[in-house]
């Protein structure tokens, strides 16, 4: 049996943090790159859209009122005009996109969701999946979502699952993928993840926790791995410094997301993202 074969984007960026509109603008000219150069399908990061809410691990809830605001208020709906305008890239582009977002819904002006879309190469929705346990700190932001996104979505390239985050520990969230057939899973990560003050605590190796994850699902049900971490930049660094002095040193001393695609062997068969910004 033969298999098509493509080649994928890795969307290794940053937001223009909490500026959902702005963010999206970005979001097309990446889409319209990677078309560009040969790519068939694209993976943003975990919450691209507006941005990773960060400070959760900084900063007590109390004193970050203000930003929750914000990105309620850049968060957006899955039937709304930016994901729509990222459709329309996504088939002008003749790509997949998957797109990594804080969802809101019109019934409430603080719910909101972890959420992921899968959009075909024809614009259309193929899958639209909540992250079902917001994961430690996350909690204080993200309702919890449902297993209805647990889908396996046949495609020319073939049957494409996602998974975010720290789902990609829940094996039964995996199994359910795997018995679904899945050919090229999809990962999406925060650009940082703070599990403790490193003046107190080592945290967790953020790249190898993510290498052993993505390299066990890829090894276990022999299927490409395509891996996005998102990427935090000056200004959204400055800005969470301004803050809080103390956030500058907690963040230096925290691991970062890597982007990278694994093979069916559960081996990196692309350079792995780190430190810089790019796809």
């Amino acid at each position: 049996m033969s298999y098509p074969t493509f080649k994928a984007a890795l969307a290794h960026v940053a937001p223009v943090f909490l500026n959902k509109d702005a963010t999206v603008e970005k979001a097309c000219s990446l889409i319209r790159e990677a078309a560009g150069n040969g790519a068939q399908i694209i993976v943003f990061p975990e919450t691209y859209i507006p941005a990773f809410p960060v400070w959760c691990a900084l900063q007590a809830p109390i004193h970050n009122h203000d930003l929750f605001c914000e990105l309620a208020a850049n968060s957006i709906k899955v039937d709304g005009p930016e994901l729509a305008l990222i459709a329309k890239t996504a088939r002008e582009c003749e790509m997949f996109v998957s797109m990594g977002f804080n969802e809101g819904t019109t019934i409430s002006s603080g719910c909101i969701w972890n959420a992921n879309a899968l959009i075909g190469d024809d614009g259309s929705i193929l899958c639209h999946h909540r992250k079902i346990v917001p994961t430690f700190y996350e909690k204080l932001v993200w309702s919890p979502g449902d297993g209805a996104g647990l889908e396996v979505c046949p495609t020319r390239l073939g049957r494409l699952g996602m998974l975010i985050c720290g789902e990609n520990t829940n094996p039964l969230a995996r199994f359910t993928l795997l018995a679904q057939g899945e050919q090229v899973h999809m990962s999406t990560y925060p650009p940082v993840w703070p599990s403790h003050d490193p003046a107190v605590h080592e945290n967790y190796d953020l790249k190898n926790a993510i290498l052993i994850r993505a390299g066990a699902h890829s090894f276990e049900g022999k299927l490409f791995n395509l891996v996005a971490a998102g990427y935090l930049d000056q200004a959204a660094f400055d800005l969470l410094k301004q803050r809080d002095p103390n956030s500058a040193r907690i963040l230096e001393g925290s691991p970062r997301g890597i982007s990278v695609a694994i093979g069916p062997n559960g081996t990196p068969i692309s350079e792995i993202m780190q430190a810089d910004e790019g796809i």
